[in-house]
């Protein structure tokens, strides 16, 4: 620094001393120093040892870097849906046998001692109840861990370096970069996904990361797609490599709702919703320590409460209309079998059949009771043994008795391999619909990002079905 700088610094502060006191000058002059010194803490080495934002340097040469970057990310999110999904089966077990063994018979048996008409105690417990029990069972456990375990990764400083390795792919595809962290989301619920697209400023690609947000798999959709893949995918390999080559299969289509959600944003923005991609600038907060119990508070109230709420809000009326078309008859058979019946023909074209598009049109309120639905009707249709009667939902523990019950259904591998296609691409859940409408306040949108997965689930599993036919 040149004399004369030195000497108009040296002017400015006897002039500001004379001006503002002795010790108000001092006071300043300690706290600036201060604050100078926590700063060559953190970023001057100074022998040999090095601060807290050297660490950070050192972090994110390694976890956003081109080599590492990407794999460290699919790892990490691995091991969140890894511990997610085994870390659930032990309280959804617990909870699945108090609901649906403990408590659903012994509100048959007071209905019997009530003397409730055989209509009102099935509408009520086999309908209403059994759909609510079973979203609570399937889904309560996952997003209790899921969310809190996202939310220490995003405390911890994670998460804005996932946006920051992503975000040249997503500019790409003419979406923002934050749309990265909606999509993860997304994994756990698509309905708080849609809500998380609020981080992002533009309307325009907020709009694109809602619409796009449902080819996520949220945990109302792993179930069915771990289940298929182990029953008949795991099944055409030894049994050495089935587990492997069952999860092989369930990442594979996990991967795919990532290309598809990269294909329709790409369509989108040069489509309806054309534009320029915005520019942000993204800062990369240190590593921190997550604050664990408030961290676990917050997502368990403000994100798993209230989603669970909502999806129990609306899964109740499914399960009443799932146990009425399978008792209400017309003539000598049920609105169910008349349903099925009439979709048969379109869900050949598809590689499905009339019983798995029935359980997807009356299971829109909920994912979870997707399987459920079903195996009751597979029962309902083909007479083989199982379940408790018309419109009463149920699952199996054995993996072999369900596979026994859907293959006496007409299943096969081309069956389950476009079911675990259309669980990726169909319409989202009524929550999430709800929150889609809500968040963008458009019936026109709302319509818009309904239809389209189900539109690309259906050109999917079609040119899926005739291409295995040909071949086959």
């Amino acid at each position: 620094m040149e004399t004369k700088n030195i000497d108009k610094i040296i002017e400015l502060s006897n002039e500001l001393r004379w001006q503002i006191g002795d010790d108000f000058h001092d006071n300043l002059t300690e706290a600036i120093y201060a604050d100078a010194s926590k700063i060559v803490e953190k970023t001057v080495v100074k022998d040999n040892k090095k601060g807290a934002f050297y660490l950070n340097a050192k972090i994110d040469k390694v976890v956003t870097s081109k080599i590492w970057g990407f794999p460290i990310m699919l790892l990490l999110l691995g091991l969140v849906l890894w511990l997610t999904i085994i870390g659930a089966n032990y309280p959804s077990s617990m909870l699945a046998s108090l609901l649906l063994d403990t408590i659903h018979p012994l509100l048959k048996e007071g209905a019997a001692f009530l003397s409730f008409p055989w209509w009102l105690s099935g509408f009520l417990i086999d309908g209403v109840y059994l759909a609510v029990a079973w979203v609570i069972a399937v889904m309560l456990p996952p997003m209790a861990i899921f969310f809190p375990l996202f939310t220490l990764l995003e405390d911890f400083g994670y998460l804005p370096r996932v946006a920051f390795n992503m975000d040249s792919l997503f500019k790409k595809s003419g979406a923002h970069g934050k749309q990265a962290l909606t999509m993860t989301m997304g994994f756990g619920c698509n309905a708080a996904g849609v809500v998380a697209t609020r981080i992002i400023d533009s309307p325009r690609e907020r709009l694109i990361a809602i619409i796009t947000n449902n080819f996520s798999l949220c945990n109302g959709r792993w179930p069915t797609q771990i289940l298929l893949a182990t029953i008949f995918i795991g099944a055409v390999v030894p049994s050495t490599y089935s587990s492997l080559i069952s999860l092989v299969a369930v990442v594979g289509i996990a991967v795919l709702g990532i290309f598809f959600m990269f294909f329709f944003s790409w369509a989108l923005s040069k489509t309806v919703l054309k534009g320029e991609v915005s520019t942000f600038n993204l800062e990369l907060p240190p590593y921190r320590t997550p604050m664990f119990w408030k961290t676990i508070y917050t997502s368990l109230i403000d994100r798993t409460i209230i989603v669970l709420w909502r999806a129990i809000v609306f899964a109740a009326p499914a399960g009443a209309v799932i146990w009425l078309v399978s008792n209400v008859f017309i003539g000598d058979e049920s609105i169910a079998v008349h349903l099925i019946n009439s979709l048969d023909g379109f869900g050949f074209l598809l590689g499905l059949n009339g019983v798995i598009l029935l359980a997807y049109i009356v299971a829109i309120p909920a994912n979870e009771i997707v399987i459920p639905s079903i195996l009751m009707l597979t029962v309902m249709v083909t007479g083989v043994a199982g379940g408790a009667g018309a419109g009463v939902m149920f699952e199996l523990d054995s993996v072999t008795a369900t596979g026994d019950i859907l293959r006496s259904g007409g299943w096969t591998l081309l069956t389950a391999v476009n079911v675990m296609l259309f669980s990726l691409l169909h319409n989202p859940c009524s929550t999430t619909i709800y929150t889609i409408y809500k968040e963008t306040k458009s019936k026109k949108w709302t319509v818009v990002a309904t239809v389209l997965p189900v539109v690309a689930g259906f050109i999917v599993t079609f040119l899926v079905a005739q291409i295995w036919r040909i071949l086959s």
